[in-house]
């Protein structure tokens, strides 16, 4: 790891273990080890570059537009200018949720799509997802608030990842470990059953734990962009949600 990837998941574990140490009593090499194995996945990512962000106005205005709107408690409110453009949009989540699998029944995973550390995540995904089972979707984005309210949850909550299927969502330290069964990093081919084993032996209080002091300081450690995240280059276009499905 680099100098700055270092420091990053030292600070990483300074956050966690003082949050952790002060309610629970357990040996500290265990927790350790359960700390590393979360934080340290997203820094080994150097694709970082591999998919472009958006970069002027004059790229996919649609994306822009979803993306860095201010988020309200409605997927059909937007500010001032894009009042318009708000008017396009369906407000049924239930609708843009249906449509969404409607002929791809692939899971999608919504993440911060402004978020350094969870894009180095994505990243990842792809990398380790050859046959390309997982899709991905911005929170911000219009398809990504539509499945959060479908789903029970707040069109504006991006405190969490969310891993949605046809029949639900998962979040936090849930969805990260049943994002993992589906991943094949080719220096760790027992993924999938370590992450079965996580979801079973684990309690989940501590992995939200664990997951919350990350995602809580998420920002602060690897920092943010002004743009949400798109495939620019078409290489994964199928794995990247279209956002016109949010259109009436």
């Amino acid at each position: 790891l680099a100098h700055g990837e270092q420091n990053i998941i030292s600070k990483i574990y300074r956050i966690l273990l003082r949050n952790i140490f002060s309610s629970m009593n357990l040996p500290s090499n265990i927790l350790r080890f359960i700390i590393g194995a979360i934080v340290t996945l997203p820094v080994l990512s150097s694709a970082i570059d591999k998919t472009a962000f958006i970069a002027t106005s004059r790229q996919l205005p649609l994306q822009k537009r979803t993306c860095i709107r201010s988020l309200s408690t409605s997927i059909a409110v937007a500010k001032n200018d894009d009042q318009v453009y708000a008017k396009q949009l369906c407000d049924n989540p239930r609708i843009i949720s249906d449509r969404v699998f409607e002929l791809d029944q692939r899971p999608v995973i919504l993440f911060d799509g402004v978020c350094n550390l969870c894009n180095k995540g994505v990243n990842l995904a792809l990398d380790w997802d050859p046959k390309g089972t997982l899709r991905f979707c911005a929170l911000q984005s219009n398809v990504g608030r539509a499945l959060l309210e479908s789903n029970g949850r707040k069109s504006d909550d991006i405190s969490s990842i969310v891993l949605v299927t046809q029949k639900g969502a998962y979040i936090k330290s849930d969805a990260i470990l049943k994002i993992s069964q589906e991943l094949a990093p080719p220096f760790l081919p027992g993924l999938k059953p370590l992450s079965v084993i996580g979801l079973i032996a684990v309690p989940k209080f501590l992995r939200d734990i664990i997951y919350d002091g990350v995602a809580d300081n998420r920002y602060d450690l690897m920092g943010v962009r002004d743009e949400c995240r798109f495939d620019a280059d078409g290489e994964f276009e199928d794995r990247f949600i279209d956002d016109a499905l949010a259109l009436q």
